[in-house]
């Protein structure tokens, strides 16, 4: 059975993508293919989105903030928007998108990137077992 493609994209790639990415290999492992993305790459990840991590155990520190890669993208099942509005890039025509609406923390305390990555958290759990991927954790 082919693993499902899961693509997190987000405008900065530095804190939501990054984090959904870290859950998603945390939970699924070698059980789905997950990368997150963005389209304007800030080119590091953000230190509190590191350190709000840390606390569920997912280090998340050497990951690289990078945009997409078209032809990975290509093969997706699906791809998820952090809330950045229009995340446009030409391998998204005809895939499916669901956006998050999730509200950006960068800038603001860490208990605001620790409401975040819960949402996020519970917001991949149900995405793999929607598409059926058994959690290790």
């Amino acid at each position: 059975m082919k693993r499902p493609r899961i693509l997190f994209a987000c405008i900065g790639n530095s804190a939501r993508s990054q984090m959904a990415e870290g859950f998603c290999n945390a939970f699924a492992g070698d059980g789905v293919e997950c990368r997150s993305g963005g389209s304007k790459p800030l080119g590091y990840v953000l230190p509190e989105a590191i350190q709000v991590m840390r606390e569920k155990n997912i280090d998340i520190s050497q990951n690289p903030s990078r945009g997409f890669d078209e032809a990975w993208v290509a093969g997706c099942d699906r791809i998820i928007t952090m809330g950045c509005g229009d995340d446009a890039c030409p391998a998204f025509i005809g895939k499916r998108i669901e956006d998050w609406d999730l509200p950006d923390p960068k800038g603001k305390p860490v208990a605001e990137f620790q409401t975040v990555r819960d949402d996020i958290e519970g917001r991949v759990r149900a995405l793999l077992r929607e598409l059926n991927v058994p959690l290790l954790v």
